[in-house]
């Protein structure tokens, strides 16, 4: 309020204490306010926001009219000096009011203590009549109490060790992350641990029902309980591999009798060893086994094939040798990429640098290999590296790679599941269509037709020859 001006400081304290009597706006009309030599009529407005616990309250000051000096309204001065004096007597009676109020709150709560004070003195005589009972029961408990701690003493010492064992006993079980369920002479469940609701649909609370009573999971019920069965007859290890009923899971069971130090067989100890990977791992290995053995026969009737052919078509063994070893060279080439992507899917642009780089090998401005990302899977990979392998030997012997500016472009594209291959050279010798089909032509036209049950099309152009290979492709099977 000490920063208020002046005229406005009595009327803003009444209006706040208002509001913040009432929880309601409160407006002050015409409150004149002194600035500099003149006189500023506002109108006062209070609103409370907030809730009780924080409260906060907008105070709005809004001008009546332009400043005047005051005098010219002598009038509207005497008016105001009478509504504050109005504003005064309103601000005591309230003020007596609320004082009033006070009183009458302060009295009914004196009354209240006087009787609250009156209770506890009545209860603190209760309490000292008890307090002397205990302290004669204090004095027999203290007796029976060293008896105790003796006792206690004793068998705090033998819980500790069975804490102990319990405890190593039930770290090593999760550890091990083995299912294990010990099993009475009943087949009555004494223990099991977490891994074991796998497979059995056990919970907690089922210690003391008998195994047989539970569902499993496996797909041998009976045979489980025949075997547990043997193990307490012939109190031997049975040991075998059993499979989830889903089958999508094996164990490893082994079965032991649980014998007493005084070797008494007293129950059965079940394990089971997820063993789900080695089975996958022997399964793929045969898989794999079988796969490789495929494609050594596949790969050694193909050699064969060249090298049938390659000996038809070849005029002298010199010829053959180099015509085959270099085929023989693709095929090994295409291998190691294979083996390098672990017989993954190759692209179609590894499949190219592969077989080309030889041939370009210091010049590869010589070579342009243009078009989308294709992958392919190993045995077309093959197929697609032995049909550029014998362009590019054809085009080293006779084409565009003979001369030292020739060049050779590889384009493909693919549209509507089907892939376009385009080889074009140029720069090269004249080509001139040759009178008789050689085996490489016939190696490419076999190796798209039969490998890849596609078409090619070989355009003998003076500038340069032009192959076409049209072959289906599709992206989850290529």
């Amino acid at each position: 309020m000490a920063m208020a001006r002046r005229g406005l400081r009595l009327d803003l304290r009444a209006t706040l204490n208002e509001v913040m009597e009432t929880r309601q706006p409160a407006t002050r009309q015409h409150v004149g306010v002194e600035i500099d030599d003149r006189l500023q009529l506002v109108d006062l407005t209070v609103e409370p926001i907030g809730d009780q616990a924080d409260p906060l309250f907008l105070v709005v000051f809004t001008d009546v009219g332009p400043p005047y000096v005051p005098s010219e309204r002598e009038a509207r001065e005497r008016d105001s000096g009478d509504q504050n004096v109005e504003r005064l007597e309103q601000d005591l009676r309230s003020t007596r009011e609320r004082l009033q109020s006070t009183v009458e709150e302060y009295d009914s709560s004196v009354e209240e203590l006087r009787s609250s004070n009156e209770e506890l003195q009545s209860m603190n005589e209760e309490l000292q009549s008890t307090n002397e009972e205990l302290e004669t029961s204090k004095e027999e408990l203290q007796s029976i109490n060293e008896e105790l701690q003796t006792v206690n003493s004793d068998l705090k010492s033998k819980v500790d060790e069975a804490d102990r064992a319990q405890a190593d006993l039930r770290n090593l079980f999760d550890a091990t992350g083995i299912a294990t369920v010990f099993l009475d002479q009943n087949l009555i469940i004494r223990s099991f641990n977490a891994p074991v609701a796998e497979i059995f649909n056990v919970i907690s609370t089922d210690h003391g029902r008998p195994l047989t009573d539970i569902v499993s999971r496996l797909d041998d019920k009976g045979d489980l309980k025949r075997d547990i069965r043997t193990v307490f007859e012939h109190g031997q290890t049975i040991e075998r591999r059993v499979p989830r009923a889903d089958g999508e899971a094996y164990y490893l069971m082994r079965m032991l009798p649980y014998r007493t130090p005084a070797g008494v067989t007293e129950g059965v100890l079940v394990t089971f060893v997820d063993v789900t990977k080695i089975v996958e791992a022997e399964a793929h290995l045969r898989t794999l086994v079988e796969e490789l053995n495929h494609r050594v026969r596949n790969m050694l009737a193909v050699v064969c094939a060249v090298a049938t052919q390659t000996l038809t078509k070849s005029p002298s063994p010199k010829d053959f040798t180099k015509a085959f070893l270099g085929r023989i060279e693709s095929m090994a080439k295409s291998y190691g990429l294979i083996a390098s992507e672990q017989w993954g899917d190759i692209s179609l642009d590894a499949i190219l640098t592969t077989e080309l780089q030889s041939y370009v090998e210091g010049t590869k401005d010589r070579l342009a290999i243009k078009g989308p990302s294709l992958l392919f899977n190993p045995m077309r990979a093959l197929a697609l590296g032995l049909v550029f392998h014998e362009l590019a030997t054809n085009a080293s012997k006779y084409g565009a790679l003979s001369k030292a500016k020739g060049q050779v472009e590889v384009t493909w594209a693919v549209k509507k599941g089907r892939l376009g291959v385009v080889w074009r050279e140029r720069d090269g010798p004249k080509v001139r269509p040759s009178a008789r089909r050689g085996f490489g032509t016939e190696l490419i036209q076999r190796q798209i037709k039969s490998a890849l049950d596609g078409e090619v099309r070989i355009d003998y152009l003076p500038e340069g020859i032009v192959v076409q290979i049209t072959i289906p492709y599709e992206k989850n099977t290529s």
